[in-house]
Order: structure tokens, then C-alpha cells, then sequence
């Protein structure tokens, strides 16, 4: 039952992110995960948290495709398992259609196409090949100097099976987002293990993102949820998803949304023990590990907030991992 925390906001100075590394090195979890920030590039705000003492494992969960060529993004995955001392997650996304758009001139014409190019390049270059790749999105031709790092783990985040097929073929980690853990257990696992024995390689570990409000005085947790989740109720890719999941999206009624986010265990509210049940049935769904999201927790009540709930919960879930080990022994 591996529990990490993810930096539930874009920093926009280094010593912010201090106080959740903090959470790591004490043994609240096993790795800080970070999104992608438009505010301090996340790779160098995880480059500046290593360069300050943080000792800890690093992922993201996930950075966009069009921002940088797969070269670049292979070497500050490395950069960061060689700074951190640690086997670095680089997840990687093709981020929503008007974005790529801005950033591209174009969409993707096939957003599958484009992640399995990017991948193998990254892959390829991590492993100190020479890349001669010219496709229909990415090209390489050359190689990374060597370098001698704690390895680098390909993530990829995966919402629908088409995604979670292609990532069961060349990922390590799946990354999923908002997902329900029947539709993790029910449509993305299936896809991920039929991706991966087309491959006839391992199945890839996966890494669920969990949104998190512990219980307080005068907390609604159906706002929190919905500070958290806005954004992506209103995209359409993530409106797919939780359709074909069986959960209603209404963009009119988005409170509304946020709570069936909450009915149906989606997101872990309520007290310790509540939020441990949500965090189970994540597991035994078939998550790898759960990683704690409070970006709810952040945007309304603040860093507090959110480090106290936090530690609270994981705390709790390593306490309950220790017991059923001692019990299994």
C-alpha cells in the first residue's frame, strides 16, 4: 500500500515546496508528486527542492507534451534522478486540445500517435541509444551524453482504455486522475493488461490520484471537491470519462457534479476512517499506489490545511499497511 502527497499548487518561490518534502523525509509518504505548473517550471522547482536537502523520490504526474521535445524532457527527467539520488516518475500528457492547439499551431490528429512517438524517444535516449526516429510528430536523431543516474520510470496518464491500452504496451506507470476505482478495476485495468501482453511485457504499475478534505469545523466538502475539480468538470475529455464511468456531469451544476464525485467514492472526504475506506477500495481496485491530492484542502483554507490533512492521512494509511503486514507475517 504505497501512499505519496502531491504539491497540491503551482509555487511560485522554491521554499514553498520545503514544508512537503518535509512530510517525506519525516515518513509520512514515499514520494512528493507534482502537476504541471505554469508558474515555476516543475522540474526546477523539484531541482530546487533536491539542491536545498530534499532527499526524497520525485514524479510527475503528469507535464504536457508540447511544451518541450522528448530530448529535453528525457534530460530533466535524468537531471533529477542523478540531483534527487532517487529513481525519478517522469508521467507525461498531451494536455487538452486548445492548449496544444496554442502551443503547437495544430492539434494532435491522433494524440496516440503522438504519445507513443514521444515515449520512445524519451525511452530510447534514457537508455543510451542512438534515437534515428523521424515521425509524424516527433523526430531524433542522436543521443544523450552518458550518464550514470538512479533510473527513470515512464509514466503516462491515462483517463480512457485506448490510452490505458497504448500504456500497458510502453509505460511503466499509469497515471490516472479523477478516475473512479470500479472504472479503474473495471475498464482501465483490463486495457492496460491487454496492452502489455500484446507487448508480452509487465503490466504497468498504477499511480492513482486521490482528491482529499479531512473533516472540520464549518468544511464543506462538496466546495472543496468543486475547488479542486472545476477545470476539469468543464473539460471535455475528463466530462468522457466520468460519463463512461456512469457519473452524470452537468456543466450547468457543477456543485451538483462534485457531489457524486463524493457519493460515488471518487474522492476521499469525511473523517480518517472514511477517507481510509475510499484509499482501500482505491487498492483494491488495483491501484499500485495513492497519491494524496488536496488541492481543495489548499484553495480554500489554505497550506495548513492542506499539510495537516495530509499528514493525518498518511500517517494512517502507512499505520493500517504496518498492521496487515505484521498480520500477514
Amino acid at each position: 500500500m504505497a501512499i505519496s502527497i502531491l504539491l497540491p499548487f503551482m509555487p511560485t518561490e522554491g521554499k514553498e515546496i520545503l514544508p512537503f518534502t518535509n512530510l517525506i523525509q519525516e515518513g509520512a509518504a514515499e514520494r512528493l508528486w507534482t502537476g504541471q505548473s505554469l508558474m515555476l517550471e516543475p522540474h526546477t522547482a523539484l531541482a530546487y527542492a533536491a539542491g536545498a536537502g530534499a532527499n526524497i523520490p520525485f514524479g510527475t504526474s503528469v507535464t504536457l507534451l508540447p511544451l518541450r521535445h522528448p530530448f529535453q524532457a528525457a534530460l530533466q527527467a535524468r537531471s533529477l534522478a542523478a540531483l534527487s539520488g532517487h529513481p525519478f516518475v517522469a508521467g507525461l500528457g498531451t494536455g487538452p486540445r486548445p492548449f496544444v492547439q496554442a502551443l503547437r499551431g495544430s492539434t494532435y490528429a491522433s494524440p496516440l500517435g503522438a504519445v507513443r512517438e514521444y515515449t520512445t524517444i524519451v525511452r530510447r535516449l534514457l537508455a543510451g541509444e542512438t534515437v534515428e526516429l523521424a515521425g509524424d510528430y516527433y523526430g531524433m536523431h542522436g543521443a544523450l551524453p552518458p550518464l550514470e543516474t538512479p533510473p527513470v520510470q515512464l509514466g503516462l496518464g491515462v483517463l480512457r482504455p485506448k490510452m490505458a491500452e497504448l500504456a500497458g504496451q510502453i509505460a511503466d506507470v499509469a497515471i490516472t486522475w479523477l478516475t473512479p476505482p470500479g472504472y479503474l478495476a473495471r475498464t482501465l485495468l483490463p486495457a492496460l493488461t491487454r496492452g502489455a501482453e500484446r507487448e508480452q511485457r509487465p503490466r504497468p504499475k498504477v499511480t492513482a490520484v486521490v482528491h482529499v478534505s479531512l473533516d472540520a469545523p464549518r468544511r464543506e466538502h462538496a466546495r472543496v471537491i468543486l475547488a479542486a475539480t472545476h477545470a476539469h468538470l468543464q473539460a471535455p475529455h475528463y466530462q468522457a470519462m466520468l460519463r463512461l464511468a456512469g457519473i452524470a456531469v452537468d456543466p450547468h451544476d457543477l456543485l451538483a457534479t462534485a457531489t457524486r464525485l463524493i457519493s460515488s467514492g471518487t474522492v476521499a472526504v469525511g473523517s480518517i476512517d472514511d477517507i481510509l475506506r475510499t484509499v482501500r477500495a482505491y487498492y483494491a481496485a488495483g491501484a499500485d499506489e495513492v497519491v494524496l491530492n488536496t488541492i481543495g484542502l489548499q484553495t480554500v483554507n489554505g497550506t495548513a490545511a492542506s499539510l495537516s490533512a495530509l499528514n493525518a492521512v498518511a500517517h494512517a494509511v502507512r499505520a493500517e499497511a504496518a498492521v496487515m503486514e505484521e498480520s500477514r507475517g
